[in-house]
């Protein structure tokens, strides 16, 4: 037999606690409900046979007893002065609470959030215990953290959102079809139905609304089915009504033996009451830490009440602010000054150390526990992560390729890479061999639009991933290099099928050497140099991680790139020539001027008069020998790039 025992202690005990099985034959939803009205211990056993055909335990609910106790937050300003951020924060969430975080804007709500999360790097100083153990991978995989913003796949609908969530991030014990089924209970469970196959949308076009966009960020943590869930500043930017149900929705989840904390800028009254408990934070500094049903009878009996019928939440961040509600009309006079601000903060805060703090630090943890420590961390805590590398990549570039099918291939690009090419076609159109100088300018020409081209656009890869890119990390979502290679794999289908294209209409249409396997080794050449410009842009991006700077120095490096590429300088000064080896376009032209021509070739300079085409000026500048160093320059350039970017991307937390 299993006995499950809950004692007695200061938290409330959740009305049930939510079992969640997630494989097709078994997708109830189980409950071990509890009395609310006993305070007393309450005993409830199941045999072991059924316990284990109830539930998986890589997916199952362990309640969690989040405590936090001194904890203070510092940050380095200029020279040795520091900047306090937290200071002194203490409190406790149990199983079926929710938690809200009130302050103003700078009170450090959102660090105190990140801190609770095992995400804040820096001078953190406290404790922070989870079912009285620190905070530990275990932990981390069956915490849920919603940013603020929704960061989302625009292109990507609400399923496929979810899915490449759940695959990712759902334990390999979990066969596909078991992870589909938990996508399918969630979006059921959070009223995503009407919506499940629209797409996400973006600033260019138009998706699901705000409200379902932030259900969709919930619904990726809550896949994980987490015992602790975090949210930051859920309601920001939605209508009351949208609000309303997205915290309906929490207070659901929360009842469920979920540990809920969540900071919020303004609640409607009607949100405030679905919290248990509330802390209030002044520029970092604790001023409450309670129930959220008592919060205004605590601060009347310090002197802090009002005459008239108020939101609680107002009362709450005015006495944050410093504003006392007998001095809100001196306040709209604008008579209300900063040393009277500080003087009634200070006040909160003094009131707060003598009468609260105390009992808040005494506050026991309650457990909630199946007869062992909540969570499992002897069996999971060797393995790293959920899913194998092979299993990440795969995923990844499903996604990558499922993501950029509209923006790949869309129409402008395709006009704008076909037209030049029809253009250049019809400005060297048929170029006799006489002409030698013109068909040099054709190759140069080829080496320059497909090594500019593609770095510009692997410019914008990584700063316009960013954001995703720091929140699927933190959750522990896959390897950084199974990102990175299927990142650039899944790129790979526009940066070579449209220079494939660009290359075949105008090679044809220049009259460059009309021989099938010239062709094809001139077209692997324009790929290999694509791949090349691919890799700087790439690296740049990484390094910078900011599109304006990335820009700018990707046209400083292209300018150089075509002065020193070996056509327009012939002679270039010894103290500077080094600089033409660190142009690919230099190695891409003459690995193109080496596949069209031989040494011995020749060319008619003047009438009845030939000459060796080595002996042109565009040609003899770069020579063609020694062709098979430049594929190995370029082979080296493709390795360095893409390595320092993706050494670069391990900055981006």
């Amino acid at each position: 037999m299993v006995t499950y025992f809950v004692k007695k202690h200061k938290c409330e005990k959740p009305k049930h606690i939510d079992i969640i099985t997630t494989w097709p034959m078994a997708m109830a939803l189980h409950s071990v409900v509890l009395n609310p009205e006993d305070t007393t211990t309450t005993t409830i056993t199941k045999p072991m046979e059924e316990l284990s055909t109830m539930v998986k335990p890589d997916h199952a609910l362990y309640p969690i007893t989040l405590k936090f106790e001194e904890v203070v937050y510092k940050v380095k300003l200029e020279g040795s002065r520091e900047k306090t951020i937290l200071n002194g924060v203490t409190g406790m969430v149990c199983p079926g609470e929710i938690l809200a975080m009130l302050g103003p804007s700078g009170s450090g709500k959102t660090t105190l959030l990140t801190a609770l999360g095992g995400r804040l790097t820096g001078k953190l100083s406290g404790k922070i215990t989870y079912n009285s153990h620190p905070f530990s991978g275990p932990t981390k995989r069956k915490t849920g953290f919603v940013t603020q913003d929704d960061v989302l796949y625009p292109h990507l609908t609400v399923t496929e959102t979810l899915l490449f969530t759940a695959m990712l991030r759902l334990p390999k014990t979990l066969t596909q079809a078991e992870k589909v089924h938990q996508v399918t209970r969630v979006i059921t469970e959070l009223g995503l139905t009407r919506c499940q196959n629209s797409m996400i949308g973006g600033p260019l076009f138009r998706g699901i609304s705000g409200g379902e966009k932030k259900r969709v960020s919930i619904g990726q943590e809550m896949l994980i089915n987490p015992s602790l869930l975090l949210l930051d500043e859920p309601t920001s930017g939605l209508d009351s009504t949208t609000a309303h149900r997205i915290l309906t929705t929490v207070k659901r989840l929360a009842s469920g033996g979920r540990t809920v904390v969540t900071t919020i800028h303004q609640p409607s009254s009607r949100i405030y009451h679905m919290f248990d408990k509330v802390i209030l934070l002044s520029e970092g500094s604790q001023i409450y830490y309670g129930s959220a049903s008592t919060a205004l009878e605590y601060f009347s009996s310090i002197g802090f009440s009002t005459s008239v019928t108020v939101n609680p939440a107002d009362l709450l961040l005015d006495l944050a602010n410093g504003i006392a509600p007998d001095s809100m009309h001196d306040y709209e006079q604008g008579e209300n000054t900063d040393d009277e601000k500080k003087l009634i903060r200070q006040q909160l805060i003094t009131c707060y150390e003598t009468r609260l703090k105390t009992d808040v630090c005494d506050l026991d943890v309650c457990n909630y526990n199946l007869g062992k420590e909540a969570l499992p961390r002897n069996r999971v805590e060797s393995e790293q992560w959920c899913t194998s590398w092979w299993h990440q990549f795969k995923v990844l570039v499903l996604r990558g390729l499922r993501e950029r099918r509209f923006e790949a291939f869309n129409k402008l690009r395709i006009f704008q890479v076909i037209s030049v090419a029809i253009l250049a076609g019809l400005l060297w159109w048929h170029t006799p061999s006489s002409h030698i100088e013109d068909r040099i300018a054709m190759l140069f020409f080829f080496s320059v639009f497909w090594g500019f081209y593609p770095l510009y656009n692997a410019v914008f890869t990584f700063p316009q991933e960013r954001r995703m890119l720091i929140k699927e990390r933190s959750s522990g979502m896959y390897r950084l290099s199974s990102y990175f290679l299927a990142r650039t794999i899944s790129d790979l289908p526009l940066e070579l099928a449209l220079p494939t294209a660009f290359t075949f209409i105008l090679y044809w249409m220049g009259g460059l050497k009309p021989d099938p396997s010239t062709f094809i080794l001139s077209l692997l050449v324009v790929l290999y140099n694509v791949l090349v410009a691919q890799s700087l842009g790439l690296a740049i991006g990484a390094i910078l991680m900011d599109v304006k700077q990335a820009t700018t120095l990707a046209s400083v490096t292209t300018l150089v790139f075509l002065i020193a590429g070996g056509y327009y300088i012939q002679q270039i000064p010894t103290f500077i020539v080094w600089l033409k080896y660190l142009s690919y376009s230099y190695y891409g032209y003459k690995l193109l001027l080496g596949v069209q021509f031989d040494e011995n070739d020749v060319y008619e300079c003047s009438k009845g008069v030939y000459c060796h085409v080595v002996d042109f000026p565009g040609v003899k500048s770069v020579g063609l020998k020694n062709l098979h160093i430049d594929l190995l320059a370029m082979g080296f350039m493709l390795i360095g790039y893409r390595l320092i970017a993706f050494l670069a991307l391990h900055r981006v937390r």
